[in-house]
This record gives C-alpha cells, sequence and structure tokens, in this order.
C-alpha cells in the first residue's frame, strides 16, 4: 500500500506513552499511529454517515412526532420493569 508522509505535533505525554506502548508491543510508532488512525476513521465515518442519512431522511420529511417516540419509549420502560423486554 502507498504512503505518504506528514508531520504531526502531540503533547509530550501522548508521545511518551505512544513510545512505551510501541516497546511493549515490539512495533513502531508509525505502526501505532496508523493503527489509531485507522480506528478513529473506521468510527468517525461510520458516525457521519449516519447523521449525513438523518439529515437526509429529515430533508425529505421523514420524522417521527417526538410525543410518539416519548411514548414509544415509556411503553418500553414499563414493559422492562415488568421483566418482559
Amino acid at each position: 500500500m502507498a504512503t505518504e508522509a506528514f508531520t504531526v505535533r502531540a503533547e509530550s505525554d501522548i508521545v511518551h506513552q505512544l513510545d512505551f506502548i510501541a516497546g511493549a508491543l515490539d512495533r513502531s510508532r508509525n505502526y501505532l499511529v496508523n493503527q489509531a488512525l485507522r480506528e478513529y476513521l473506521k468510527t468517525h465515518a461510520w458516525q457521519v454517515e449516519k447523521i449525513t442519512q438523518g439529515i437526509a431522511a429529515a430533508d425529505r420529511g421523514e420524522l417521527v412526532n417526538h410525543d410518539d417516540v416519548m411514548r414509544e419509549m415509556e411503553e418500553l420502560i414499563e414493559q422492562k420493569a415488568k421483566g418482559r423486554a
């Protein structure tokens, strides 16, 4: 896979923690940073996609009334309290 260099400034304690973990795992700082970035991007890409879908649905008028949501939540809480959920 092609790589590209870029510079990041980090707080000293973060760099020290990164170096400690890298040493403990016998991995490079670069490897750990790439792993961390992959996880961050994966998590945030999912969140951004869901938010984008929600906004598009709202723009199309696909909304649920607040009172209906609250009523359903109260029913679920009541069922859970009775041990039926």
